[in-house]
């Protein structure tokens, strides 16, 4: 049964205008009435009716930080998708609730086709603002545990630290350590129980001291790699949870004189464009970034903003290059 504008305002105590002005992204609204409306809107279930965008269509990619290599990827594969189906790609960096409330606004005015989120997390706060658009939206790449009402891509993060532990393994590596992303993420976690899983399976026992905590950044990989490389049992290779902490670990050997891959193997993870460019070249699990942004595009422009949610996982895969090798005395 359709619901009414008037119902929602009649349970939320406030104008039809008003209710009208929520569900269109208007700002010009308190937040203690905005959020009351919002909460009768998803109690209810309500979804104002899609507008048809006037022109060429519009697809909505939307980040939370700054751009760096990976949004670069993740935009380079939507944008060729977008061209493709004949629409365009408009990219927002919402950096705070007054950017945000704008592009809710503009999304509303715009008559979009569809959202990509490019989210760490979906916030709540706007979650049944968006949903109120009735506009089909999906998350690519989610490093934190996916909404299960929104449709999302990412990658086989537990393979990839499986196969990067085996390839280790293979070359006679015994002390593996491992930096990780931020506990909490999901896919961090993920990246961890494959390099586990890898050691169980060789037979080999996974040090506590050889786990270090990071957050997917140069200067945690930097600190938890040095604390490694300082034991007298350091490890003679290191699987980083992303290609940014590798960096991390480049810089902690260079600071220790080791040499990579002489000293210490170092294998990342993503297969962003500098992993080719340093030096040594950077051995890492390839996320499909690309593709995975590709996917999403077809999956806003596919489906429907009622249609049942779903989850795709792509394949990644191993790209050896020359940081790594086997230990200089042989298997440990």
């Amino acid at each position: 049964m359709k619901v009414r504008l008037a119902e929602v305002a009649a349970a939320a105590g406030v104008s039809v205008p008003t209710v009208s002005k929520v569900v269109h992204g208007r700002s010009d609204v308190a937040a203690d009435t905005r959020s009351r409306v919002e909460e009768v809107l998803a109690a209810y279930k309500y979804a104002a009716p899609r507008r048809a965008p006037e022109g060429p269509g519009l697809i909505d990619l939307i980040f939370t930080g700054p751009l760096n290599p990976w949004a670069v990827e993740i935009i380079n594969g939507a944008e060729k998708a977008a061209a493709a189906a004949g629409h365009r790609l408009t990219i927002s960096i919402l950096d705070g609730k007054a950017a945000s409330d704008d592009w809710l606004a503009r999304v509303s005015a715009s008559r979009t086709n569809g959202i990509i989120l490019g989210l760490a997390e979906l916030p709540s706060a706007y979650r049944a603002r968006l949903n109120a658009l009735n506009v089909p939206m999906v998350i690519v790449d989610p490093v934190g545990q996916p909404d299960p009402h929104i449709p999302s891509v990412g990658a086989a993060n537990w393979a990839g630290g499986y196969t990067a532990t085996e390839f280790l393994v293979k070359l006679g590596h015994r002390r593996i350590g491992t930096i990780t992303g931020r506990p909490s993420l999901p896919c961090s976690q993920a990246r961890v129980n494959g390099y586990l899983a890898a050691l169980e399976h060789a037979g080999l026992r996974a040090d506590p001291a050889q786990v270090r905590t990071g957050d997917f950044t140069f200067e945690a990989a930097l600190t938890a790699a040095t604390a490694m490389l300082e034991r007298a049992d350091r490890p003679t290779a290191i699987f980083a949870g992303n290609d940014f902490e590798a960096m991390g670990v480049y810089e902690a050997a260079r600071r220790h004189r080791l040499r990579i891959p002489e000293d210490l193997s170092v294998v990342g993870f993503d297969d962003l464009p500098m992993s080719a460019w340093v030096a040594p070249p950077l051995t890492t699990v390839a996320q499909p970034l690309a593709e995975m942004a590709a996917t999403a595009t077809q999956m806003v422009l596919q489906s429907s903003p009622d249609a049942a949610s779903n989850r795709v996982e792509l394949a990644t895969s191993l790209v050896v290059r020359s940081s790594t090798a086997p230990p200089r005395q042989g298997p440990r």
